[in-house]
């Protein structure tokens, strides 16, 4: 679709898109007239039905009855092409959206905790289990808790099809989230392949800037096949995904006293944790501010697909109830 020859109609269908992409239930129309004018765009309930009618012929949207419609995985897929070009930095607002979401409370082990969502094959289901065990078992994740959803089910934004299997993995912007309600401003910089080989050694090998890109990093690296997950979890040896945030100097001390915290409720994430102004996986950083490598919630999928098992990943999905999540172990 060139961006300059858009009609007002499909105008009018992206922002329908963007509106049901915000939501985790299914929208009537009336509900999604009142959220257009929040885009500026004004369209009668029944004007919204007609273009709805549009997108369910296409197949991106999901009729739920009287309840509305829900974002198929194929509308997911065209509102990110139809964004991508007026949305250069659309993964780093994606991100601060996603923190502002969070409301997990690592004391009461309680709230919204934002998501990554992934598509597995249903008959490939228990040989991915075993492959993504070694990832949680080297402890190149950020949680071991993770959500499973049946096909027909929504996990996040995205509704898992027929033949499929939703695996949710904690984002790491749930530390993003949980910093910022404690006073914490934390910069999100960009995602990378982090290349292990001795100790402390580590070293960046690739780096996408959050706000240089429409595309979540982890997702390209996947799919270039650009890890080996697996390897590390073998040898120590090997590509992981990770990102890298900074903090204020100040602020170290209560920063490490809450990733305690979090680790206690089942949440870490954390791979380093600099000292001020200290260069850290060959990254330098800036005065009075610390730098973090955190683990990319990707990393047992990664492993998937380097497997040869099909993975279909959605980044940055939305936020669930932390209730919702249980122990890999129990699954």
């Amino acid at each position: 679709m060139v961006q300059g020859s858009v009609s007002e109609t499909e105008r009018k269908i992206i922002a329908i898109l963007k509106v049901l992409n915000e939501s985790s239930e299914p929208l009537g129309s009336i509900t999604i007239a009142r959220e257009l004018e929040r885009h500026g765009i004004f369209l009668s309930e029944r004007a919204v039905r007609y273009h709805l009618r549009i997108t369910d012929e296409r197949g991106h949207t999901q009729p739920f009855g009287r309840d509305g419609r829900m974002l198929t995985v194929q509308g997911l897929e065209e509102l990110k092409i139809a964004l991508a070009p007026e949305h250069v930095g659309f993964v780093l607002e994606k991100l601060e959206t996603l923190a502002f979401q969070t409301t997990f409370n690592p004391r009461t082990r309680s709230g919204l905790v934002p998501i990554n969502t992934s598509l597995l094959p249903k008959e490939k289901f228990k040989e991915a289990l075993s492959i993504i065990d070694e990832a949680y078992t080297s402890g190149f994740c950020v949680s071991d808790l993770i959500a499973v959803a049946n096909e027909g089910e929504k996990m996040g934004s995205v509704i898992v099809p027929e033949g499929k299997v939703g695996v949710g993995t904690i984002c790491s912007v749930v530390v993003n989230g949980v910093l910022s309600k404690s006073g914490v401003p934390i910069s999100s910089k960009f995602g990378g392949v982090l290349e292990l080989r001795m100790p402390r050694q580590e070293r960046f090998v690739a780096i996408i800037y959050y706000n240089g890109t429409s595309l979540d990093p982890s997702e390209q690296y996947i799919r270039a096949r650009m890890t080996s997950v697996r390897e590390a979890a073998k040898t120590g040896k090997g590509r992981i995904l990770a990102n890298f945030r900074e903090i204020p100097a100040p602020s170290r001390s209560l920063v490490s006293e809450i990733m305690t915290e979090m680790k206690e409720a089942g949440i870490g994430g954390i791979y380093r944790l600099g000292n001020t102004s200290e260069s850290i996986c060959q990254i330098p950083v800036g005065p009075n501010r610390v730098g973090i490598v955190f683990l990319g919630g990707l990393n047992p999928l990664a492993a998937v697909s380097e497997a040869g098992i099909e993975v279909e990943n959605n980044s940055e999905s939305g936020v669930i109830d932390f209730r919702q999540l249980v122990s890999f172990k129990k699954i």
